[in-house]
């Protein structure tokens, strides 16, 4: 039996995959590389940019919220307003806006225009995450819409796990402001390789369309955005304050080394749900909310502990890695041809927790302290494993065998 019947009849995995356009897809996971790089690369670098300018750190801190302010206020609007153009210009725009943003903080003495750069940026990005994972799931049939989605999702815990350190490290050698000059360049080039690699689609007809209205009460699309504010919201309480939290376990020297294992164990997350994610959607969504529950709990009993934080850690990474894939694949599965206007949709929700991580993590922090932090987890986490578990006909739907 040749290959390529094997495949016909439904076998043959790895002819499957080899048929993956994967250089297209590793341009678009090199453009998630580069919007995680752009956004978090100042927190690695305050005290240089605060240097540089002659500002406070506090102040040099706002280069990532202008960022976010910048995705959470264009990625509704943006994918709504350019439903109709042509997707790959409109990916090409917003690889341009990465090159002038990071071009302009390469070269500016002034914060405030850094900051509008900052701000370009985070537009860049909004319009950006809603495109990628519709984008990928359009270059190959149904049965690899969620491998693919997983290709183009690798760029952004690469980013976070080597990505950032490796900035850092090279800030310290060559100046943040190289950095920043480096990034505008990689941009340049994913640029070409977007032009001459990846396909271009049409955007959507007039008469097709739905209204943001309607997309948002379609069967399945609340369900994902709720655990999306839910799961990423428990994520962020934590990892936007894990280095108090590590401190208070006498750890705060090792907060690099936990973020290692975080980052290492985030990759094998990211690249088990990218082989199983396609037949195990929902059951991957419930495992992954109920291992970072088992972590959360871990850490509130035993956080004291070193051993039982680095093994917590390691499974806090595993189940979130592959976060961005699994809800990302859902929301697009369930709103179908309107999928980048529900990614929109899902980015908006995703930043809000980011912001929510921060704000919320800072109260209870202050207030109560770290060990508020397990509890506040649970519940959210139990939250959420109710929404997917109620999903079981649209959003995470059973699979019928």
């Amino acid at each position: 039996m040749t290959s390529s019947t094997t495949t016909a009849l439904g076998g043959g995995t790895d002819q499957r995959v080899a048929r993956l356009p994967i250089a297209s897809l590793l341009a678009l996971a090199l453009a998630g590389f580069v919007t995680i790089l752009t956004e978090a690369l100042p927190a690695g670098l305050l005290p240089q940019i605060s240097a540089g300018l002659g500002i406070a750190e506090a102040l040099a801190g706002q280069f990532v919220t202008l960022y976010a302010i910048g995705s959470l206020m264009a990625a509704i609007p943006l994918t709504a307003a350019t439903q109709g153009f042509r997707r790959r210009p409109l990916l090409l725009a917003a690889l341009a806006g990465f090159v002038i943003a990071n071009t302009v903080t390469t070269f500016s003495s002034s914060y405030a225009l850094t900051l509008v750069a900052r701000f370009l940026a985070g537009v860049s990005a909004g319009l950006l995450w809603a495109l990628l994972a519709g984008y990928a799931a359009r270059m190959v049939p149904e049965h690899q819409k969620g491998r693919a989605i997983a290709i183009a999702m690798v760029g952004t815990p690469l980013a976070l796990s080597l990505g950032v350190p490796a900035g850092t490290f090279l800030g310290n050698l060559v100046g943040w402001r190289m950095c920043f000059g480096i990034m505008s360049l990689l941009a340049l080039v994913l640029m070409i390789w977007v032009r001459i690699k990846v396909p271009d689609f049409a955007g959507q007809a007039t008469d097709k369309r739905l209204s943001l209205g309607h997309v948002f009460t379609m069967p399945g699309v609340r369900p994902v955005l709720l655990v999306v504010l839910a799961f990423v919201l428990s994520h962020n309480i934590l990892y936007t304050y894990i280095a108090p939290f590590l401190a208070t376990a006498g750890m705060a020297e090792r907060t690099h080394l936990v973020l290692l294992v975080f980052g290492v164990t985030s990759l094998l997350g990211i690249w088990v749900i990218g082989v199983l994610i396609d037949r195990h959607l929902r059951v991957l969504t419930l495992a992954s909310v109920t291992l970072f529950g088992i972590s959360a709990l871990a850490l509130g009993m035993k956080g004291d502990v070193p051993s039982v934080v680095y093994a917590a850690i390691a499974a806090w990474g595993l189940a979130f890695g592959g976060a961005a894939t699994l809800l990302q694949t859902a929301i697009s599965k369930t709103a179908g041809d309107e999928a980048d206007v529900a990614q929109s949709m899902l980015v908006t929700a995703w930043n809000m927790a980011i912001a929510g991580g921060g704000i919320i993590g800072g109260v209870l922090l202050d207030r109560i302290g770290v060990g508020a932090f397990s509890p506040a987890l649970l519940v959210l986490l139990i939250a959420t494993l109710i929404i997917v578990w109620d999903a079981k006909h649209h959003g995470f739907p059973v699979v019928r065998k």
